[in-house]
């Protein structure tokens, strides 16, 4: 039932103008109210299928729909249940963050008299109350994402897109941005994460599916995921990674 679905991918496929094949018949389904992680390796599709979610870049084949929303034939609809928050850096650094997430409500058409005190409990939730009017110049590189993350949340989006939103991030921010995420999640946001970090995906995510060279190689339910780990495997050169890593390297080498 697309109902119970944040997202429903069906046969994608995406093949750019160079001849580049980018994604293969991709079919995937994120559950309302998941916390599903994306992974794979670098250029395997996960951009591409998040660029596409986000009508971003044109598919070549196959639906998207946004929970039942199909992001060709109700794009408006389909875009405003969703909240980005991409790889790059990419708001004014002369900007204070205060008014970089009072103006992306404006895109919104939120009126003002909403998106001040939004931005502002956005902004104090994610640890960013006291920087919050000085330049987003100053900020460290995990407060940047965090800036990002509140960014993306003022519209009150349904479906969280986070594409590697750790990279660079020290531990201790990291750990606060997660339970920050985790309490949202509680309340209803679906969030999909791509993250390199894999055990950072094996404690927050119920679904998992890994991508590589542009076709789902596994999908499931992070504990059906985990249950591919082979325990009798050899400890290559006395080194054992998590679980998932370990899944995750045999799935994403054996098909090279």
């Amino acid at each position: 039932m697309s109902n119970d679905l944040a997202l429903e991918i069906k046969n994608l496929s995406k093949t750019y103008a160079t001849g580049t094949v980018a994604l293969k018949d991709v079919t995937l389904a994120v559950p309302r109210g998941d916390f599903f992680a994306l992974l794979g390796p670098n250029g395997a599709g996960k951009t591409t299928i998040i660029g596409i979610t986000c009508g971003l870049v044109n598919k070549s084949e196959g639906s998207v729909k946004v929970f039942g929303h199909d992001i060709e034939k109700d794009t408006e609809l389909a875009k405003a249940q969703i909240g980005l928050v991409g790889q790059e850096i990419n708001f004014n650094p002369f900007e204070k963050p205060f008014d970089i997430v009072v103006n992306q409500a404006g895109y919104y058409g939120i009126p003002r008299s909403v998106a001040i005190p939004r931005a502002k409990k956005l902004l104090e939730d994610l640890g960013l109350g006291e920087k919050m009017h000085q330049n987003s110049l100053t900020l460290s590189g995990g407060m940047k994402r965090r800036l990002m993350i509140a960014r993306a949340l003022v519209h009150e989006p349904r479906f969280l897109i986070l594409d590697e939103p750790t990279a660079g991030v020290d531990v201790e921010l990291r750990r606060s941005m997660w339970e920050y995420l985790r309490k949202l999640t509680k309340n209803g946001l679906t969030i999909l994460l791509t993250t390199h970090y894999l055990e950072e995906a094996e404690q927050l995510a119920s679904h998992v599916a890994i991508i590589n060279k542009g076709q789902i190689v596994a999908n499931g339910t992070m504990a059906e995921i985990l249950a591919l780990h082979d325990t009798g495997g050899e400890t290559k050169e006395g080194y054992r990674g998590g679980r998932l890593e370990e899944v995750f390297l045999k799935l994403t080498s054996e098909s090279k």
